[in-house]
């Protein structure tokens, strides 16, 4: 039969539609194996820590090697930086001067949680029980997190120096926990007037950890007595030793296939998890580049991008003047800025897909929708481009080339309606250093939830896009 010709319409018109239409039976099994592999980092990675520990283990694998491990660096390369056991950088040195430019990707490895207070611990006499305080981070609905069974995971930092980590709720024997609401039957004064976003507010979300009183008959507070003596048979701490200590409550639940048709993954943490990962297995999978890959792994996006372990730090430059010293021992700090200068850099982030619940908030002729594949955004931040980086054409026009060529399915977005509200990502903060930057990345329904929702088809898109950006001359 003979192939249709396409119309003057046709050619011109921005073709949209599901990825899944063009996959052939070897590239679905490429897209569910990728998928199960992506599963199993998300369940093992709830904190930016264990992220970092995840990627410094699938790193080594594939012959990445700490800085410290080398005298001098040569094409082909591999090397690890890490700080504060919350940010990452991988590199593989390429074959052409540093000076001539990078291929960088960076995405962030925080996501919204609840963490305990400094001084979390206490018990209500009038219900009888202990219960942990918080403090949210990142933007949330605090709604979405009651009823919703949490674990708790990080580390303490006993009296004595030493780290205890904890990594409660996740195995099946686990207790979990939990932040009891209101019933409906009672609800109406206390909440009923409320607005959607305070029916819940930040104080009211305190955990319940326990019922039981201590059989200590000279304990003042029998309920907070026999948590903290549980706290010190398992893991030798005091109540003290809770101010030094990092505990995020996150969700309990593990990663699972959504739909009938398998063809969505619901789990914690995919902002912006799902970029980390596909930029971790693009850079592990590619061979010596032309120009030198860094994959950048950054903490603290959720609140702005701030302090030493954000995309505001220092990180980046530290971490390129570490490579450049070990490749000439003459290293001028102009040679870095030139390097910067001559970069190109991908803002891996996800994107709002459109809900089919809420389309209203969308401009839908720009809007990201699951399985189109990975998204391109020029410019994020709020109302008039407020805090956004807004990428030049001539980049935008490379980005586009270099995904056509390679037949990987992109689709063009933006952040909601102008109006409507707004996001930023660590662009700004890369565009910053005189480098070309533009924001990429899959869409999610549910962002910022305690169950994001993303395609498989995009998800490993986003990876070849990663994969097929680093090795690109």
């Amino acid at each position: 039969m003979a192939k249709k010709k396409q119309t003057l319409e046709e050619k011109l018109t921005v073709k949209a539609e599901s990825s899944w239409l063009a996959v052939d039976k070897k590239t679905e099994k490429k897209i569910f194996d990728f998928a199960e592999g992506y599963k199993k980092f998300l369940d093992k990675s709830k904190t930016e820590r264990e992220v970092v520990t995840f990627i410094e283990e699938a790193a080594r694998k594939h012959g990445f090697k700490p800085i410290a491990s080398y005298k001098s660096l040569k094409p082909g390369d591999k090397v690890i930086i890490t700080n504060m056991k919350k940010v990452a950088a991988l590199a593989i040195i390429g074959k052409e001067p540093m000076e001539k430019g990078l291929k960088v990707v960076g995405s962030h490895i925080d996501s919204p949680r609840l963490d305990l207070k400094q001084k979390p611990l206490y018990e209500d006499t009038d219900s009888d029980m202990a219960l942990f305080k918080t403090h949210y981070y990142g933007g949330i609905k605090k709604y979405q997190w009651v009823n919703v069974p949490l674990a708790l995971h990080g580390v303490i930092i006993r009296a004595d120096g030493k780290t205890i980590e904890v990594n409660i709720g996740e195995d099946d024997k686990d207790p979990i926990f939990v932040i009891g609401d209101l019933l409906p039957h009672l609800a109406r004064k206390v909440q009923g007037d409320r607005k959607l976003f305070e029916g819940i507010t930040g104080e009211e979300l305190r955990i319940i950890i326990g019922n039981r009183p201590s059989t200590d008959k000279d304990a003042k507070n029998k309920f907070k007595t026999h948590i903290l003596d549980i706290l010190n048979k398992k893991y030798g701490i005091v109540e003290e030793d809770l101010i030094s200590a990092e505990l995020q409550a996150v969700p309990a639940h593990k990663c699972r296939d959504v739909g009938l048709d398998r063809s969505m993954i619901g789990g914690y943490g995919q902002d912006d998890r799902v970029d980390a990962y596909a930029s971790l297995m693009a850079i592990c999978n590619i061979q010596t580049p032309a120009k030198t890959a860094l994959a950048l792994f950054f903490d603290k996006e959720e609140v702005g991008s701030i302090g030493a372990t954000g995309a505001q730090g220092g990180f980046m430059e530290y971490s390129l003047i570490q490579i450049m010293e070990k490749m000439d021992s003459k290293f001028r700090f102009a040679t870095l800025k030139k390097a910067l200068a001559n970069s190109r850099a991908l803002s891996a982030d996800v994107d709002a897909g459109v809900d089919p619940m809420f389309k209203t908030v969308h401009e839908l002729g720009n809007a990201a929708k699951l399985g189109q594949g990975i998204g391109i955004c020029k410019f994020g931040g709020a109302g008039g481009k407020g805090g956004s980086n807004d990428a030049n054409a001539e980049f935008l026009g490379e980005v586009r080339q270099l995904l056509n060529k390679h037949k990987i399915p992109w689709q063009y977005t933006e952040l909601g309606k102008v109006d409507e509200g707004g996001g930023g990502t660590v662009a700004r903060f890369l565009s910053e250093q005189n480098m070309q930057v533009i924001d990429v990345g899959p869409a999610l329904i549910s962002m910022h939830s305690p169950f994001e929702i993303s395609s498989k088809v995009d998800v490993y898109y986003t990876y070849r896009a990663f994969q097929e950006f680093h090795n690109a001359p």
